[in-house]
C-alpha cells in the first residue's frame, strides 16, 4: 500500500513538472517570435504540436495523503507504518479466520468423507449378507419344496401301505377264523375217530377197550400259519427211519436276534464253573460247551451255555429240534440225561436237581413253529425235589406270549415209560411217547415225537405240543428249557 502511494505521488508530480516546463516553452517562443518573423517566416513544424498527457491509474481506495509536491512526500513514516501494520494485522487476523474456518470446514468435511466411506463399507457389506441371505432363503425354499414332494409320496406309500395292511389284516381274520373252524372239526374227527375205533373193537369182539387218556380241546389264541398236513416223521439222508425223529438242518434263527453259530466241541479250558451265569461272569460271551460242577456233586457236568439270550448266563436242560434223538426213554436214562450238548440233548434229572439247590433259579422256555416265529414262557422260580419225591416240579408265577401251559403240571412228579407216577389211571408217557412231569396227562408235552410241517394226525396227542400256542394237534419245530438265577 505504501508502495502505491509513492507511485502515484511520483506521477503526479511529473505531470505538474512537465505542463510547467511546455508553458515556460511557450512563453519564451512568443518573446523571441515577432523578430523572427519578421525576418524569415519559418516553415510549420508538423511534429510542433501542444503537450498533452494522458495517464491511467487504477482505481485504489486511497487512505493516506496525495503527494501534489515535486519535491516528494513529506516524512511522515512513524503515522503511515502504524496504519499500514494495523491494516496488514486486520487482514492477516481476517485470513486467519477464513483458514481456521476452512479448516473447520475441512475437518468436517474429512469426517463426513470418512463416515461416508464407513457408510459405503457397510453398504456393500449388507447388501453380500442381503445376498447371502436371499440365496440361503431360495435354497430352503427349494428344500422345502422337495421335502413336500417327498412327503406327498412317502403319504401315498403310507396310505398304500395301510390300506394292504388292512387287506392282509381282513384276509389274516378271515383265515383265522377259518383256521379255528377246522381246528374245531379236526377235535370233533378225532373224538369220533376214537368213537368209531372203539366200535369196531367192541364188533369184533376184543373185550374190554383199554382208558386213554383224555384229547386236549384248547383253541390257541395264537395259531400258527403253516401250509401243511402231515403225520410223517422225518427222515434223515440215508432214508433211514428213527424211531421217532429225524435229522433236518440247524435251528432257525432266535426270536431276540442272535443265532448262535454251530458249536465245535467244548469253547474253553477254564472251569469248571458253578453254573452257566458263572461262565458269562468270567467273561465268556460266546454259547457253547462249558463244564460245570455244582456244589452237591463231584461229577463233572458238560452242559450247554446260552449267551446270546436275554444279557447271557443260561444253562440249557432240555433241547429239541429236528428229531435226531429218540426221547421215549425209561427213567434211567431221564435221571443221568442223554443226547448230544450241541444237538437235541437232555441234561439229566439228577444234573437238574443239583444244580436248582445252588440258589434261587428261574425257567425260561423257549418255542419256535413251523413258521419260525419263536414264543416263550417265563416263570419266576423253578426247582425240583429230590429223587425220593420223584423230582417233584416246583414253578412260579408265568410271563411271556406263549401262553401259560405248564402251570397246571406244577407240583407233579416225573413220570416215564417204567415209572408211571402221573395222576391219569393209565401211563401218560405210554400214551405221549415220552417223559415228562406229566398231570392228567396235560396241557404240554415237549419231550414227545418230533412231528415235521406242525399240524399232524396220531391217534394219541404225543407231538411237541403246547397247548396254549397251536394246540395238541401241532407239534413244534424246536423248544429249549433254560434256567439262570434270579436277578
Amino acid at each position: 500500500m505504501q508502495g502505491l502511494t509513492w507511485s502515484l505521488c511520483a506521477l503526479l508530480c511529473l505531470s505538474l513538472w512537465e505542463e510547467s516546463h511546455c508553458r515556460s516553452s511557450r512563453d519564451a517562443r512568443r518573446t523571441k517570435g515577432p523578430s523572427l518573423i519578421r525576418s524569415k517566416r519559418a516553415p510549420i513544424d508538423p511534429d510542433d504540436k501542444r503537450c498533452s498527457y494522458t495517464f491511467l491509474v487504477p482505481q485504489q481506495k486511497i487512505t493516506g495523503p496525495i503527494c501534489a509536491s515535486t519535491t516528494g512526500p513529506e516524512p511522515d513514516k512513524d503515522r503511515v507504518t502504524r496504519m499500514d501494520i494495523a491494516d496488514v494485522r486486520e487482514v492477516l487476523n481476517k485470513q486467519r479466520r477464513e483458514i481456521e474456518t476452512l479448516q473447520l470446514v475441512v475437518d468436517v468435511d474429512g469426517n463426513l468423507v470418512n463416515e461416508m466411506k464407513l457408510l459405503r463399507k457397510e453398504s456393500r457389506n449388507m447388501n453380500s449378507r442381503v445376498t447371502q441371505l436371499y440365496m440361503q432363503l431360495l435354497h430352503e425354499i427349494i428344500r422345502k419344496r422337495d421335502n413336500s414332494l417327498e412327503l406327498a409320496q412317502l403319504e401315498n406309500r403310507v396310505l398304500n401301505v395301510t390300506s394292504e395292511m388292512m387287506r392282509l389284516a381282513s384276509r389274516y381274520r378271515e383265515l383265522a377264523a377259518r383256521f379255528s373252524t377246522m381246528a374245531g372239526v379236526v377235535n370233533n374227527q378225532s373224538v369220533l375217530i376214537a368213537a368209531l375205533e372203539e366200535q369196531c373193537l367192541r364188533t369184533v369182539g376184543r373185550g374190554e377197550l383199554p382208558i386213554v387218556p383224555p384229547l386236549v380241546q384248547v383253541v390257541p389264541q395264537h395259531l400258527p400259519v403253516n401250509n401243511r398236513f402231515t403225520n410223517e416223521i422225518q427222515r434223515d439222508h440215508n432214508n433211514r427211519a428213527f424211531a421217532r425223529g429225524s435229522r433236518m438242518d440247524s435251528p432257525t434263527a432266535s426270536p431276540f436276534g442272535i443265532n448262535p453259530p454251530p458249536p465245535q466241541g467244548t469253547l474253553t479250558a477254564d472251569g469248571p464253573f458253578k453254573d452257566c451265569y458263572q461262565v458269562r461272569q468270567a467273561g465268556h460271551t460266546t454259547s457253547g460247551m462249558y463244564l460245570l460242577k455244582t456244589n452237591a456233586s463231584e461229577r463233572l457236568i458238560q452242559a450247554w451255555c446260552e449267551h446270546g439270550l436275554d444279557n447271557g448266563g443260561w444253562t440249557v436242560l432240555q433241547r429239541r429240534r429236528d428229531g435226531s434223538v429218540n426221547f421215549f426213554r425209561n427213567w434211567e436214562n431221564y435221571k443221568k440225561g442223554f443226547g448230544n450238548i450241541d444237538g437235541e440233548h437232555w441234561l439229566g434229572l439228577d444234573n437238574i436237581y443239583n444244580l436248582g439247590k445252588q440258589g434261587d433259579y428261574k425257567l425260561m422256555i423257549e418255542l419256535e413253529d413251523w413258521t419260525g416265529k419263536k414264543v416263550y414262557a417265563e416263570y419266576s422260580s423253578f426247582h425240583l425235589e429230590s429223587e425220593s419225591e420223584g423230582y417233584r416240579l416246583r414253578l412260579g408265577t408265568y410271563q411271556g406270549n406263549a401262553g401259560d401251559s405248564f402251570s397246571s403240571h406244577n407240583g407233579k412228579q416225573f413220570t416215564t415209560l417204567d415209572r408211571d407216577k402221573d395222576a391219569f389211571s393209565g401211563n401218560c408217557a405210554h400214551f405221549h411217547k415220552g417223559g415228562w412231569w406229566y398231570n392228567a396227562c396235560g396241557q404240554t408235552n415237549l419231550n414227545g415225537v418230533w412231528y415235521s410241517g406242525g399240524v399232524y394226525r396220531s391217534k394219541f396227542q404225543d407231538g411237541i405240543f403246547w397247548a396254549e400256542y397251536g394246540g395238541g394237534f401241532y407239534s413244534l419245530k424246536s423248544a429249549r428249557l433254560m434256567i439262570r438265577p434270579i436277578d
